[in-house]
């Protein structure tokens, strides 16, 4: 049964974690004493929504929350560790502490324990989210209890919403670079003066350029876009930075 626990104490356990090629236990009291976290829980590592939104979206957000308050984001899962260290690995999630409860003792303790043997998944976690203060969950967004897997309010912008309606979130900035690309190196660097992450499309130095031609019609790099706007190339960039000063 799904239950909200607003109000009470995070179960006590003790998690199977793997550090430097040895197991390590880790208690409760170690992740969330005297500290603020946000942790977001779904039903298994490398599974299709949990890969694609869930922990990306919160490992982007995560120097946001750290400016309002949150000292640690923690994405929990009923999966071994073996499996939570190698997913963390592939979605390089460097922002989120993973925490494997191979047992589902935590999940267990939260009320949060489905069964999902139709799948073969066996006793797995339901998605949900909270923001825990020293111990005390203090907000809990928990997904509908309806059939499949919905996913509606345990992502990470519904949390930020709650913590900072006015959080400033980061652009969505990529650039499409070549190596030895002087221009891409001045834009980047322009990027990065101005505060803005990016995710670099490298198109390696023996790629054609009819991919560039075929997203932005144009036959040179870099070729940058913000939160789905096509700005153009490094000249462009640097325009738009000098019109955002004047």
């Amino acid at each position: 049964m799904l239950s909200n626990r607003e109000g009470q104490n995070v179960p006590a356990v003790v998690f199977k974690t793997r550090q430097n090629g040895e197991f390590v236990d880790v208690t409760t009291d170690e992740i969330f004493k005297g500290k603020t976290v946000v942790v977001f829980s779904l039903p298994g590592a490398f599974t299709p929504t949990c890969s694609s939104s869930h922990l990306p979206r919160y490992n982007e957000l995560a120097e946001t929350f750290k400016q309002n308050g949150v000292d640690e984001i923690v994405c929990l899962s009923v999966n071994d560790a073996f499996v939570m260290d190698a997913w963390k690995a592939d979605q390089e999630a460097e922002n989120v502490m993973v925490i494997p409860d191979g047992n589902g003792d935590f999940t267990q303790g939260m009320d949060m324990l489905v069964d999902k043997s139709d799948l073969g998944f066996g006793q797995r976690s339901w998605r949900y989210s909270m923001l825990v203060k020293d111990g005390v969950i203090e907000k809990q967004f928990i997904e509908a209890d309806v059939p499949g897997d919905p996913f509606e309010v345990s992502d990470a912008d519904t949390m930020l919403t709650y913590i900072n309606p006015t959080a400033e979130k980061p652009q969505a900035v990529s650039i499409m670079t070549k190596p030895g690309c002087p221009f891409c190196a001045k834009a980047k660097a322009m990027l990065t003066e101005h505060g803005m992450a990016y995710d670099e499309i490298n198109l390696g130095k023996d790629a054609a350029m009819r991919t560039v031609r075929a997203v932005t019609g144009k036959e040179t790099v870099p070729q940058i876009f913000i939160e789905g706007r096509y700005i153009g190339g490094s000249e462009e960039l640097e325009a738009m930075f000098n019109e955002t000063k004047s």
